[in-house]
């Protein structure tokens, strides 16, 4: 069985307000999203997981007006916080069935 991945291309995530080319390759440099592929910026592509934590980064630059360092480490703290809370539910359901 192989893993369907969906993919947003740059040009796409321009059609999102508050989205710039400037901005996308700022999140890029920050670390907050990794293109999958693409050389220049016109060509990069991200899987969509990325264009959600896009999606989140450029509202937490626009709504709270900070410096993209801080929503960077915002992101990061974000997604560790996901990570652990899948993480958290696989072990309840584990847990689960060790009790049944």
């Amino acid at each position: 069985m192989s893993d369907l991945l969906v993919t947003i291309s740059c040009y796409e995530l321009l059609e999102y307000p508050d989205f710039t080319e400037q901005v996308i390759i700022e999140i890029v440099e920050h670390g907050i999203a990794k293109p999958l592929e693409g050389k220049d910026v016109a060509e990069w592509v991200f899987d969509t997981n990325s264009g959600r934590w896009l999606q989140k980064a450029v509202r937490l630059y626009r709504d709270f007006d900070i410096d993209w360092i801080a929503v960077a480490m915002i992101i990061d703290l974000l997604q560790q916080n996901e990570a652990l809370e899948k993480q958290n539910q696989r072990y309840e359901q584990q847990l689960r069935r060790f009790i049944e």
